[in-house]
């Protein structure tokens, strides 16, 4: 029988999409299907179903944060990934580089700029909304930068993601990391077991 390949919709602004990223690899190893990654514009989704980044929704609320880095520690032993580095320029415009993943599909490049993106947030953090430091940056992982945000700002490239941002909320998505398997959804880093139980039919 022919497993689903499971969907994760991503935005380079969430660490936990990061986190995500890097826990991946290895359940695609278990579960012998690859994920399809799906970039949308997590401000598009923000607006569209009024929801608030956690640094908003946490602030103020005694413990919550706090579980919610207890959390974070469970998954980074639990899936062997390296935690991320927190990117002092926090919170990161990301149009521009979800356009360009779109841009990076179309290239044939879209693996190794996803890669090279999530690095330079989250890994060797740098102000990826800014035009020069980011193609300086994805130029130094190996990409035609100038190429792909060219491309970028191309009518097509940016309807794909506008039409990716809302066929996500039409089908109950409200942040990211989200996943589906067929029109199962599951939100949030922690339901990545979830998911490859889903997969396996477990």
């Amino acid at each position: 029988m022919t497993r689903i390949a499971p969907q994760f919709l991503f935005d380079f602004g969430s660490p936990n999409a990061y986190l995500s990223h890097l826990a991946i690899p290895a359940i695609e190893q278990r579960i012998d299907v690859k994920f399809e990654y799906v970039p949308i514009l997590l401000g598009g989704i923000f607006k569209s179903t009024n929801n608030k980044s956690p640094a908003e929704t946490l602030a103020g609320i005694k413990n919550k944060r706090e579980f919610q880095q207890v959390e974070t520690e469970r998954f980074i032993k639990r899936f062997k990934v390296q935690p991320y580095v927190w990117n002092p320029h926090f919170p990161v415009n990301t149009l521009n580089l979800m356009r360009a993943a779109i841009a990076a599909q179309l290239e044939g490049v879209f693996e190794a700029y996803v890669e090279a993106a999530f690095h330079h947030m989250w890994r060797e953090p740098k102000k990826m909304d800014d035009p020069e430091v980011a193609a300086k940056a994805l130029a130094s992982s190996g990409l035609d930068a100038q190429k792909l945000f060219a491309r970028a700002q191309e009518p097509d490239v940016k309807g794909k993601l506008i039409k990716n941002t809302e066929e996500a909320v039409a089908r109950g998505a409200f942040g990211s990391p989200t996943f589906f398997v067929g029109n199962e959804m599951f939100f949030g880093k922690e339901q990545l077991r979830e998911v490859e139980e889903m997969v396996l039919g477990k």
